[in-house]
């Protein structure tokens, strides 16, 4: 046998085992309508990136910018109520314009990071934002606080997702 055959048949289970241990495509919503989905969205509880580590009264707004992209402003407090005002100004691109669910979030370029519109309730007052490596994902709503069975709901649908739940952290809000 050829090396060449010898290393492709080496490689073969590597594929098949590398193409069946990686999880399915995470869900998104059927449909956003972007312009109900615009505005302030506090951040209730998330897996954190290593930004929002110790974030209190984070807050997402988006707004559609003249060329088709969502102005995005993150912004918190570090370390406590009272600590330093971080913010941050990502850009959004609409990657599928068919549901409006599945967007690149643009910190530095070149680079876009996932960003999926998960669940958004009818009222467009809740929302779930995940990404399919699932490291990260973002429970959001209007409010700074939500009744506590939405959340364990919201917990439930994460975990269905394909997410370790253990690692979400409710974010710390309080305003005057």
């Amino acid at each position: 046998m050829s090396p060449a055959i010898t290393i492709y048949m080496m490689l073969i289970p590597l594929i098949t085992f590398a193409a069946c241990s990686s999880p399915p495509p995470i869900r998104t919503a059927k449909a956003v309508d972007l312009e109900r989905f615009m505005g302030d969205w506090y951040v209730i509880a998330n897996i954190p990136t290593f930004l929002e580590k110790d974030a209190h009264n984070a807050v997402e707004s988006y707004r559609l910018a003249q060329d088709g992209t969502v102005a995005t402003t993150f912004s918190f407090r570090q370390g406590s109520f009272d600590g330093e005002l971080k913010m941050y100004h990502p850009i959004g691109y609409i990657l599928d314009r068919e549901t409006n669910a599945v967007w690149g979030m643009q910190f530095l370029w070149p680079i876009k990071a996932d960003y999926r519109i998960v669940y958004v309730d009818e009222s467009y007052s809740q929302t779930v934002i995940g990404r399919t490596a699932r490291d990260y994902v973002w429970l959001m709503a209007r409010t700074p606080e939500i009744p506590d069975s939405d959340y364990q709901r919201f917990l439930t649908l994460i975990a269905q997702e394909g997410y370790d739940v253990s690692k979400v952290r409710k974010v710390p809000q309080r305003w005057r």
